[in-house]
């Protein structure tokens, strides 16, 4: 396995999207420091002038009267510190609005990564720890463009511009304000290293704790039915508290990084102050450059102290842009064929030749990998324009049947074919724009019946919205809800009943028009008053398309062209609903036990 990338070089492919605003950033911060540090250099010439009088500085410089002095440093001190004011604004505008446009693009990059990845990715990881990743963990890189780059830019610039100052101005002692770099420079990399970990701990359990919550809150009612209020509570408590002591141990490293590095910068403080206050009184250093030397000493080492702080948020940032990276290169992704399918043309014949499929199944706490047959060696062809149900008992491969055929997973041996072309070989996109799914387990999105209806065919007009209900049999319930076609469905079309969720989602379908139609179940959990309203939409669906019904109730496929019956993956029975029934076998017995008509 190779090993992981450091974060930083490819986060930087991201930011050099943004060059020029990067230039621009980091010149208002540095502009914004230099204009910073000038204010010691005015006290120290305001010193020169109450201590020099007429042979200060700006004497020197032309400006003989004291007074005319004051007011120069004055008007001086008034443009420093417009424009110190003016690139702070500018740059703190610039860097927010940068970590924004990086954030954005990260965000966006991966969750399209994440929506091509295959099904079995999703079934193997929680939805919150996901979320954990594409949010939060971006939001911590956001924090750190905000204020940690600023805050090098202003490091650097201290260090040149004041090391600079102070190796003209008295180079003799210069090299006790520089002394303590190398010391504070190496502490804060040994620092970064040892903090890393811990902070990827950190977001490793609030990953956890997150896939906790949003799985309790999407089964909040299950929770409050079976009065397990007090458990869930337990176990949020307990990964919480492991969050706290996942972040206490990166606080307490952290936190001692501040007071360390101020014990050294002490010692650089003392040696000006001591040796440049002897030069001062000897002569050898005016009493003005003295006190230049002390102000800017503290201002050359202070900044150094956040670097503690920078660091923190710098190692919180790539903690969390490592998780983000990782899901970034995630390859679970399926294979585009590329060939164009024209769906005009498509006929929709459906060929099955010896195929089989079985599911990876890892055993989390043995790390043995076993695998389940699903798909058998199957082989059956569904002809095009025929209605057809699949059937069989529970474990039989119906689903799975039918993620096969939507390309959620690839065959592992055999060939799956639409109109003699290999599924594999088509480009993905336009295989699922052919075929329409209409699943027992409906997902609605939060908005409303309109959108949800048009979901997938965005450009459809109201009036092929209207039609596509009236097919489905929705449009009278619909107009009876308060907004009619407006009317907020609610998270997963929560507002809806089931039946009223069902109708939606076929009037969904009818509206995509596809060539192929997939019911899975589609009637297993609606009464029978609904059941009959939806059958009747579904066969005028299926007039001139392939449809498949993978049937529970058998009543809904009685009058299907053909029945294939499953069991263990493999194709026991095929044949009409009277046949089948007179064969006696694996139908006839399931048919029995849904009328209660069972042979002896």
């Amino acid at each position: 396995m190779n090993p992981t990338p450091p974060p930083l070089p490819r986060l930087w492919s991201y930011a050099t999207a943004h060059r020029s605003a990067m230039v621009l950033a980091s010149l208002y911060s540095i502009l914004n420091k230099i204009f910073d540090l000038a204010p010691p250099i005015l006290i120290g010439a305001a010193v020169d002038v109450v201590v020099a009088q007429e042979d200060s500085l700006l004497a020197k410089l032309g400006v003989q009267d004291t007074g005319t002095q004051l007011l120069v440093l004055a008007g001086l001190t008034v443009f420093i510190w417009v424009f110190e004011s003016t690139f702070q604004y500018l740059y703190q505008v610039a860097w927010r609005n940068l970590a924004q446009s990086i954030q954005h693009d990260l965000r966006v990059d991966t969750y399209d990564h994440v929506q091509h990845l295959k099904l079995a990715y999703f079934e193997d990881r929680s939805t919150g720890g996901l979320l954990s990743i594409l949010n939060d963990d971006i939001n911590q890189l956001e924090r750190f463009l905000n204020g940690g780059v600023n805050d090098i830019w202003e490091v650097v610039t201290t260090v040149i511009v004041i090391g600079g100052i102070f190796f003209y101005t008295a180079p003799e002692v210069a090299w006790m304000a520089m002394l303590p770099m190398p010391f504070i420079i190496w502490g804060s990399i040994r620092f970064q290293r040892t903090l890393a970990p811990k902070y990827a701990a950190v977001r490793e359990q609030v990953g956890i704790l997150n896939s906790y919550l949003a799985n309790n809150l999407s089964g909040i009612a299950t929770i409050k039915s079976f009065t397990s209020e007090k458990h869930e509570l337990g176990r949020i408590t307990h990964e919480s508290d492991l969050y706290r002591l996942a972040n206490e141990k990166a606080i307490k490293l952290s936190s001692a990084f501040v007071p360390l590095i101020r014990m050294v910068i002490m010692s650089g403080f003392i040696g000006i102050l001591i040796f440049g206050g002897r030069m001062a009184l000897s002569g050898e250093l005016a009493v003005g450059t003295y006190s230049v030397l002390v102000f800017i000493t503290q201002r050359l080492l202070w900044p150094l102290t956040r670097l503690g702080d920078t660091l923190d948020l710098y190692q919180r940032s790539m903690a969390s842009t490592s998780r983000v990276l990782n899901l970034l290169d995630a390859d679970a992704l399926l294979d585009d064929g590329g060939m164009p399918l024209d769906l005009g043309l498509v006929r929709g014949q459906l060929t099955l030749d010896s195929v089989s499929f079985e599911y990876a199944n890892t055993d989390n706490l043995t790390s043995v990998s076993a695998s389940v047959a699903v798909i058998d060696n199957l082989s059956l062809t569904i002809p095009s324009g025929e209605t057809v149900g699949i059937v069989g008992s529970t474990g039989a491969g119906k689903t799975t049947l039918v993620k096969l055929l939507l390309r959620f997973y690839d065959v592992q041996k055999g060939c799956l074919s639409l109109d003699g072309h290999d599924l594999r070989d088509l480009k993905l996109a336009d295989l699922r724009k052919a075929i329409g799914f209409i699943s027992q387990d409906i997902y609605l999105f939060h908005g409303t019946v309109r959108e949800n209806i048009a979901y997938g065919t965005f450009d459809a007009s109201d009036e092929e919205i209207i039609k596509a209900a009236k097919i489905a049999e929705a449009h009278d319930f619909i107009m009876e809800l308060p907004k009619g076609y407006d009317t907020i469905v609610g998270e997963r079309g929560q507002k809806l009943s089931g039946g009223q969720r069902q109708r939606v989602s076929i009037a969904r379908a009818v509206l995509k028009n596809p060539p192929v139609l997939i019911l899975d179940e589609a009637t297993s959990s609606v009464d029978n008053e609904t059941e009959a309203l939806i059958q009747r939409s579904l066969e005028q669906i299926a007039i001139g398309r392939t449809t498949i019904v993978i049937a529970h109730r058998l009543s809904t496929i009685r009058n299907a062209d053909r029945i294939f019956v499953l069991e263990h993956g493999k194709l026991k029975e095929q044949g009409k609903h009277d046949e089948l029934v007179a064969n006696e076998g694996i139908y006839a017995r399931l048919w029995g036990v849904q009328t209660g008509v069972r042979k002896s």
